[in-house]
C-alpha cells in the first residue's frame, strides 16, 4: 500500500493581481508551496507529485532541493485548466491496486498531518474523500435572473477543501470517463476532483472533516489573514 500527495501548483495567479504565482508567494519568508511540502514530507506520505507550469519546474525542483525535502518527488507540467493538469499528476503514478492519492492545492498552507491521517482513515474506508467544513452561512441557491431559487437546509452545506483523496485507480477511471464525456461535445464545469468523482467515480464522496484555518489564498486580502494566522 503507498500513499501518493499531488500538490497543485500549476496556477497563474490572475486573481491575485501580481506577477508571481500564488504558490511561491511569501508566507512567513517561505513560499506557500513549501508549507504543502513540509506536510507530506513529516506525515504517512510515502511520495509527491507536484504538477506545475512547464516554466515553473525548474523552480519547483530548486524549493524541493532548498527546504530539504527528502521523500521521492516527481515534478510534472500541467494542463490549460485544473482537470487537466490533476490528469497530468494522476498519469505519471504507475497504477496499482494498492496506492491512494492526495490531492491538494498548493494554495491551501495550513494543512496539517491531523487532517492528513483523517483523510486517510476515510478513503481507505470509503475509496473517496473530500476533506470540506460545515457552511456557518445560510447558503441561497440563485436562478438566472440573480432571485433566489431556494435555501437549502444549512445542517446539509459543506464548503469543500482539499486534500481530496482517492483509491488511484478509482479517480483514473473517473477522468477517463470526464474526457469521454468532453470529447463527445458535452460542456462541464469541473472546479474539483470531488465532483469528478460524483460524476464518474460510481461510488459516494465521504465528507472528512476539514479545518476553517485550512483557507486557500486567492486574493491579496486572503494573504494578509495567512499572515495573522501563521503568527
Amino acid at each position: 500500500m503507498r500513499h501518493i500527495g499531488i500538490i497543485m501548483a500549476a496556477g497563474s495567479g490572475k486573481r491575485m493581481g501580481g506577477s508571481v504565482p500564488k504558490q511561491f508567494l511569501k508566507l512567513n519568508k517561505k513560499p506557500l508551496l513549501y508549507y504543502s511540502l513540509k506536510c507530506m514530507e513529516d506525515s504517512f506520505i510515502d511520495g509527491i507529485v507536484i504538477v506545475t507550469r512547464d516554466c515553473d519546474i525548474t523552480l519547483c525542483e530548486f524549493i524541493v532541493k532548498k527546504y530539504g525535502i527528502t521523500k521521492p518527488v516527481k515534478v510534472v507540467a500541467g494542463g490549460a485548466e485544473r482537470y487537466l493538469s490533476v490528469y497530468e499528476g494522476l498519469n505519471i503514478i504507475a497504477e496499482d491496486d494498492d496506492i491512494f492519492v492526495y490531492i491538494h492545492d498548493a494554495a491551501r498552507p495550513f494543512i496539517n498531518k491531523e487532517m492528513l491521517e483523517r483523510a486517510r482513515e476515510d478513503v481507505l474506508k470509503y475509496s473517496a474523500s473530500v476533506v470540506a467544513v460545515k457552511s456557518k452561512d445560510t447558503v441561497k441557491i440563485a436562478g438566472e435572473d440573480a432571485s433566489v431559487d431556494h435555501t437549502p437546509p444549512r445542517n446539509t452545506v459543506y464548503i469543500a477543501q482539499t486534500p481530496q483523496s482517492f483509491r488511484l485507480e478509482l479517480i483514473k477511471a473517473a477522468y477517463d470517463k470526464l474526457f469521454e464525456h468532453i470529447k463527445a461535445g458535452e460542456k462541464l464545469e469541473i472546479t474539483d476532483d470531488a465532483q469528478v468523482c460524483e460524476l464518474f467515480g460510481g461510488v459516494p464522496v465521504h465528507i472528512t472533516e476539514g479545518e476553517y484555518t485550512n483557507i486557500k489564498i486567492t486574493t491579496k486580502e486572503d494573504l494578509e489573514i495567512a499572515k495573522r494566522f501563521i503568527k
